[in-house]
């Protein structure tokens, strides 16, 4: 189980150096949130979407399947990218790994933050990140290849070996 652990580290911590912006602006976030929303639909996956700079959300929708829930689970999963630059999953699976939760490791309280897939960076050149894509809606691991996949479908990035396995 380490080794697995290890591995989807690896490969997370692929995907945070391949997946950067050279620039985002509204209608990036217009292109991308309206890619999650199609992709979303195809896998019949029932998810909320969000897509906020640190000080404003840029897009929003919420598909047939969500409740409540999900916009606060949306919320967590943003704090914590947008509080250590890394994706949501990342995170956790690294407190996994370490044994450690995330009060611990980073005086994260439960209330306000989630260590679960789902939540990734938004990487801007020169200026780190700048916001966070995030969903909610179905397993961890689904929530955060859905972003992955759309954000490097988005940039024309093919993932290989960093894309995680099912």
């Amino acid at each position: 189980m380490t080794e697995t652990i290890a591995d989807d580290i690896r490969r997370l911590e692929e995907q945070e150096r391949l997946l950067r912006f050279s620039r985002f602006s509204p209608d990036d976030a217009w292109a991308l949130g309206n890619r999650l929303r199609e992709t979303a639909l195809a896998r019949g996956a029932g998810i909320a979407i969000d897509i906020s700079l640190r000080d404003r959300a840029l897009f929003h929708c919420a598909l047939p399947g969500t409740s409540t829930d999900n916009a606060e689970w949306i919320r967590r999963k943003r704090n914590t990218v947008l509080r250590l630059w890394h994706s949501s999953y990342l995170v956790g699976r690294r407190l996994a790994l370490s044994g450690r939760d995330q009060g611990d490791a980073h005086n994260l309280s439960l209330a306000d933050f989630a260590v679960h897939g789902g939540g990734f960076p938004i990487f801007v050149a020169d200026l780190g990140c700048v916001g966070a894509v995030t969903v909610s809606g179905v397993p961890q691991r689904i929530d955060h290849s859905i972003v992955t996949d759309a954000i490097a479908g988005l940039l024309n990035i093919d993932l290989g070996d960093s894309r995680l396995p099912d």
